[in-house]
């Protein structure tokens, strides 16, 4: 057997295993999240772009230092109190800051100044940590990429990448000038300009000799350097003293079994892709012998593993895709991006006590893998939360504490913001993820995402049922969620059907048990999408048996924001449907909203209205509905997130003001009463950032009630799918 084909079976048994390991004795947990736009300068418009990538500590562990592109700066957080960070500030630069390194009392910013991709340059841009002033400049001769300095603070490296202009040629090699690595050497933190030594890295790879692009640089403690050069999927070592290159090789290739490979709206862990090139971004040494890579796949795409070597090129160890099928396993699979997967593209290496921990970012999943370096196989520990598009890491094992930098920026879009999140090594179980999918049955994940609504079983305690909404357009599904585990089990998953096939043009919003093993299905209508808003009975399998259309009064009077859930009140010929409408229609006052009625049998339909909370900021609505006792809840929420959220809350109707009359006249206003205030649970969930989401709510036999997020299929989304366990309704009541 060869050694790719052990490697290749090591990886199949690792990733045959997708359920998430049991909660040791110790696990790092989120304690605090920073917003990077707290560091904007007084004066500074809110909706400026920033972002934190690369992210480094001060050596005393109480100051973060991170590069921040969009905002031309270099950004600092102060952690003294690790769970409340505040703002540190921050330094401009004239120019593109790439990367930081921190050394002594010196921050070392690698700044791209470059005029166009044919025309590179930049500099190495030395700040003192305490003043915060810049103290001097070394030109690079080109654009830099990541920075490091070794232990014993004697050099520092950066790589210049000089990189490819995607839009040229379709982003093809070569694309001159070259790229190398510079060496300088360092005093007090402070580099020599004179010392400053160019290795040339040409002439190494095969896939384009002439233009190696280096990535990412790393040194060990015998100050030996190491660095990616991803576009030509190679690895070269280097002595920092004499800036000599000591080894090079291929970063090889894997192959891929039981990935999603279709972007299509569905997740099918079936696809396959063989000898795919490694192209790693990150690279972290393991010790003086061994090194991990992580394999952004970012050119020719699609590795999505992580990789351990020695430094003579011997792969020792191949994830393959099973920290990719951990991630699904938590909702975390990035649908639209399944050609990449992924993309693991951050490391950091850290020891904690006896124990050396590797870090592993997944920037599409946004996500962090941690796992414990054995020597051998490393064994995976956990997932972390990070916010969109985590790219830095950084460990401060002094004070038992890790941060991780979000470069994503939605404002544009009224999405999240970057930040900084920071997590405590301590005593008792992972927090997260709050939502796992147990084993398929054939050694896969079951794929989810996307939970727009939530019910409860009326019999089984702890049962709950949810959907997924239009995200997974190919793939409407009803999950069975075991709330008695801890985390949270989805245990089957249950495709909708229409004539045996997968139904289309539905975006499931609200669910609700018939009684007898089937359910009652609303879905939200959306033009763009040819979709209609419209209930729907499915059968235990799924099958949709029944379709009811909105009633001729309300044709041309829905929009964009329709059903956003389904419960029922009473039983056989006085069964009666109730959804509640998310927004106004054209025939409601500003401010105000329906509960439809709808009786199957017969075929009658009713409304009330219900006011809604004034907005801050954005748009408030409904998102769930939920009948229980003599009362109806329902969550309302606005559209903000993070800083900017208001309101996400639960709010009661008493059943003895549901009223409804019937469609075409004057529709009583019901009153409601505030239930729960959900932003406190919201924020000490995992101590992330307010989501905008809470899709769904229900009470379970037993009369415990549930919350749960719906993640956007991490689309523009963090991932994080938080299930609140609220308790008894009538103790929150």
């Amino acid at each position: 057997m060869t050694s790719q084909s052990r490697l290749l079976v090591l990886s199949t048994v690792l990733a045959a295993s997708v359920a998430l390991p049991a909660h040791a004795d110790s696990a790092f947990n989120r304690i605090a999240t920073f917003p990077v736009a707290e560091n904007l300068p007084a004066g500074t418009d809110a909706g400026t772009p920033t972002s934190s990538e690369i992210i480094k500590a001060s050596e005393d562990g109480n100051i973060l230092v991170y590069s921040d592109s969009p905002l031309g700066a270099v950004g600092f957080v102060d952690i003294s109190d690790p769970k409340t960070p505040k703002p540190g500030g921050i330094v401009k630069i004239d120019g593109e800051p790439t990367s930081v390194a921190v050394v002594g009392g010196k921050v070392l910013a690698g700044v791209n100044t470059s005029e166009s991709f044919k025309n590179p340059s930049g500099n190495l841009t030395v700040i003192d940590l305490a003043t915060k002033k810049i103290e001097a400049t070394c030109d690079l001769g080109g654009q830099p990429d990541s920075v490091a300095v070794s232990a014993d603070g004697k050099f520092a490296a950066i790589a210049i990448e000089n990189e490819r202009d995607e839009e040229l040629n379709d982003g093809e090699l070569p694309q001159m000038p070259a790229g190398d690595l510079k060496i300088f050497g360092l005093t007090g933190g402070v580099p020599d300009c004179a010392t400053m030594k160019t290795v040339d890295l040409t002439g190494l790879a095969e896939i384009s000799p002439e233009d190696p692009e280096p990535e990412f640089v790393d040194f060990n403690t015998a100050n030996e350097i190491a660095v990616t050069l991803q576009e030509n999927n190679h690895i070269a070592v280097i002595d920092a003293a004499t800036g000599k290159v000591t080894a090079h090789f291929s970063a090889g290739s894997v192959d891929l079994y039981g990935i999603d490979i279709g972007k299509d709206g569905a997740l099918d862990f079936t696809g396959s892709m063989t000898g795919v090139a490694r192209e790693p971004d990150a690279i972290k040494w393991l010790d003086n012998d061994r090194f991990v890579i992580a394999n952004e796949g970012d050119y020719k795409g699609g590795s999505r593993s992580f990789t351990i070597f020695d430094k003579t090129g011997k792969a020792l160890y191949e994830s393959g895709p099973s920290l990719e099928m951990k991630i699904a396993a938590a909702g975390h699979y990035p649908d639209k991006r399944n050609k990449k997967g992924v993309e693991l593209e951050g490391l950091e290496v850290a020891g904690f006590g006896d124990t050396q921990y590797i870090l592993v970012a997944s920037e599409r999943a946004s996500i962090i893998g941690v796992y414990r370096d054995t020597g051998a196989a490393p064994e995976f520990i956990q997932l972390l939360p990070s916010g969109i598009g985590p790219e830095g890491l950084v460990a401060i094992p002094s004070r038992n504490l890790l941060a991780t930098a979000n470069e994503t920026d939605l404002v544009e879009e009224g999405g999240a913001r970057p930040h900084v999140m920071l997590y405590e090594l301590g005593d008792g179980p992972a927090a997260y993820p709050m939502v796992v999918s147990v084993d398929d049955g054939a050694g896969k994940p079951i794929g989810w995402g996307a939970l727009s609504g939530l019910a409860a079983d009326p019999t089984d305690a702890g049962k709950l049922y949810a959907v997924s909404d239009s995200f997974y357009r190919s793939q409407p599904s009803i999950f069975t969620i075991d709330a008695t585990r801890t985390p949270a089990e989805i245990v089957k998953k249950l495709v909708v059907t229409r004539d045996g096939q997968p139904a289309q043009k539905l975006d499931l919003e609200g669910i609700a048990s018939d009684g007898k093993d089937g359910f009652w299905l609303a879905s939200e209508g959306n033009a763009a999408k040819l979709t209609a808003n419209a209930i729907y009975h499915v059968d235990a399998e799924g099958e949709i048996g029944q379709e009811i259309a909105l009633p001729a009064e309300l044709l041309g009077q829905d929009g964009r924001f329709g059903y956003e859930g389904i419960t029922t009140l009473g039983e056989g010929d006085d069964l009666t449907l109730v959804m509640a409408v998310q927004r106004e229609w054209t025939d409601d006052a500003k401010g105000e909203v329906k509960l439809l009625a709808y009786k199957p049998k017969a075929k009658e339909w009713s409304a009330v209205r219900y006011p809604l909370e004034k907005a801050e900021k954005g748009w408030v609505g409904l998102s769930e509905i939920t009948a229980w006792k003599d009362k109806l809840y329902i969550v309302e929420r606005d559209n903000q997130i993070g800083t900017d959220a208001r309101l996400k809350a639960i709010y009661a109707v008493a059943l003895d003001d549901f009223k409804p009359a019937g469609l075409g006249g004057d529709l009583p206003l019901v009153k409601k009463t505030l239930v729960r205030d959900l932003i406190p649970d919201l924020k000490a969930a995992t101590n992330g950032y307010v989501v905008d989401k809470v899709e769904g709510f229900a009470i379970d036999a037993s009369g415990d009630a549930y919350v749960v997020t719906d993640n956007d299929g991490v689309d523009d989304s963090s991932g994080e799918t938080l299930f609140l366990r609220l308790g008894s309704i009538d103790a929150i009541n």
